[in-house]
C-alpha cells in the first residue's frame, strides 16, 4: 500500500463520487470519527450548475456553496462564503479529534486559495488521512499544494475502503468513551 494519508478518488462524474463518499461515510461513522464535508445538488430545475451545498459529516449543517442565477441563466457562480465557513467548522472538528477528514473535493475555490483550502491544509498538518476528489480541470493547482503526500484511489467502494483500512486507528483509539479515544 502506497504510503500517503491522502486519496483523491477518481473514475467518476462528480455527482457520483459524493454519492460513493455518502454510502462509505454512512458505513464508518459507527467506528471511526469523521470530520468533512459533501457536497450536495441543491435541487432546482433547469439551472446550469448542480452545485448547492456542503453537508457536515459531523453535524449534518448545510453550508450554501452556490449563487442561484435563476432559472435557465447559463453560467453558476460559487458562494465562496458557504465554503470558507464550511472550512472553519471543519477545522474546529480536526482540532477537537477525529479519525478521518472528508473533503468534497479540490476545485476552482480551493485552487485560487480559498473555498475548503484551510481545512485540506489543517488535516495536513494535523496527519489525519484525507478523503477526497480533486477536479480535473485543477489538477496542477492541486499537484503543487498536496504532491508527494496523495495517492490515486480508483471510484470503488472496495479500493477506497482498503486505502482506510490501511490508515484507520487501532478499535480501542475510536472507542466512544475510551481513555484514549480523543489521543
Amino acid at each position: 500500500m502506497d504510503e500517503k494519508k491522502i486519496a483523491v478518488v477518481q473514475g467518476l462524474p462528480g455527482a457520483q463520487v459524493q454519492d460513493l463518499f455518502g454510502v462509505l461515510a454512512r458505513r464508518w461513522q459507527e467506528s471511526a470519527r469523521l470530520a468533512g464535508v459533501i457536497a450536495e445538488d441543491h435541487g432546482l430545475p433547469d439551472r446550469a450548475c448542480s452545485a448547492g451545498y456542503l453537508r457536515s459529516l459531523s453535524t449534518g449543517e448545510r453550508f450554501p456553496i452556490v449563487q442561484d442565477l435563476r432559472r435557465g441563466t447559463a453560467g453558476c457562480h460559487l458562494a465562496g462564503d458557504g465554503a470558507i465557513a464550511a472550512a472553519a467548522a471543519i477545522r474546529r472538528d480536526i482540532a477537537g479529534g477525529c479519525d478521518l477528514v472528508v473533503l468534497s473535493k479540490f476545485g476552482k475555490l480551493e485552487a485560487g486559495g480559498g473555498g475548503l483550502r484551510d481545512a485540506f491544509a489543517a488535516a495536513i498538518e494535523a496527519g489525519v488521512p484525507v478523503l477526497t476528489s480533486v477536479s480535473a480541470a485543477h489538477g496542477a493547482a492541486w499537484e503543487a499544494f498536496a504532491a508527494p503526500l496523495f495517492t490515486v484511489v480508483a471510484a470503488d467502494v472496495d479500493r477506497i475502503d482498503a486505502w482506510w483500512q490501511h490508515w484507520r486507528p487501532p478499535a480501542e483509539r475510536r472507542a466512544p468513551g475510551s481513555a484514549t479515544a480523543h489521543a
